[in-house]
């Protein structure tokens, strides 16, 4: 792995439901093993399109703005904000990196479990091309092992092997 670099979060988006549209929020209240509060996917309450109670990896989703710029510039296809349906949007920071890896997200401590690969559901609440054009930079899938709170312009860091 290469020499891991800080990032920074820039945004951070949820939904009360499944399908339903994302709103962005400046902090949000993470629980460990369950997730954001106030969000679809928020343990014992999950009602993502996508939920099972006991799942790894759906407590907390990361992409990089990277990602979702570089999706424009190769296809033209322009995401708005929270439009990629996944709770935290960093900079500065390769995510595939992180998986098998801890990190910190602000005050939160989670562990990357899988990588987040687009898939055709978004594709469906987005506008064709999504799947394709973010194959391999989709984001990341992460546990969290330690609660606490997210805030936009918070440190995204590695602190080594889960």
């Amino acid at each position: 792995m290469a020499d891991f670099q800080s990032g920074t979060v820039v945004g951070i988006h949820i939904a009360p439901g499944a399908e339903q549209a994302t709103h962005a929020v400046e902090t949000a209240n993470v629980v460990a093993g369950r997730g954001i509060e106030g969000d679809r996917y928020f343990r014992a309450e999950g009602d993502g399109t996508f939920y099972e109670p006991g799942k790894e990896g759906q407590d907390l989703t990361l992409i990089e703005a990277e990602a979702i710029e570089g999706l424009a510039a190769d296809t033209g296809i322009e995401l708005g904000p929270g439009e990629a349906r996944r709770n935290v949007v960093t900079r500065g920071v390769a995510l595939n990196d992180l998986v098998g890896r801890r990190f910190a997200v602000g005050e939160v401590e989670a562990v990357g479990n899988r990588l987040c690969d687009p898939c055709s559901h978004l594709e469906k609440l987005t506008q064709p091309g999504v799947l394709k054009g973010l194959a391999d930079r989709g984001g990341l899938r992460a546990d969290v092992v330690r609660g606490g709170r997210i805030a936009t312009g918070d440190a995204v860091r590695e602190l080594g092997p889960a």
